[in-house]
């Protein structure tokens, strides 16, 4: 009876064992502040930003071209103020056509 006893305890410790050791994982991968989904999820929003950066510094050089252009040349800022702002030369008639589709 007591050879029983103790094959029953000990099943009853190997099992409290196992869910402690089950509970410990499922809370280090899914629930801890430092858990490895939360790692994945850190790792999308990393990508994500450096992506974001590289088009954002492509954006800049272009930006910082066309500055470049517009300050060594003159006839593209008349081009640009011409067209974007509507403004004219002394003296000057501007007509505007619009395209009918």
């Amino acid at each position: 009876m007591k050879l029983n006893q103790f094959n029953s305890f000990r099943w009853k410790r190997s099992w409290i064992v196992g869910t402690l050791i089950a509970f410990i994982a499922v809370w280090f991968l899914f629930f801890d502040t430092h858990s490895l989904y939360t790692k994945y999820q850190l790792e999308q929003q990393k990508k994500e930003l450096i992506e974001r950066t590289r088009q954002l510094e492509e954006k800049t050089a272009e930006l910082e071209k066309k500055i470049e252009d517009i300050e060594k040349n003159p006839e593209l800022i008349e081009r640009i103020v011409r067209e974007e702002y509507g403004m004219k030369k002394p003296n000057e008639t501007v007509y505007r056509i619009e395209r009918v589709n």
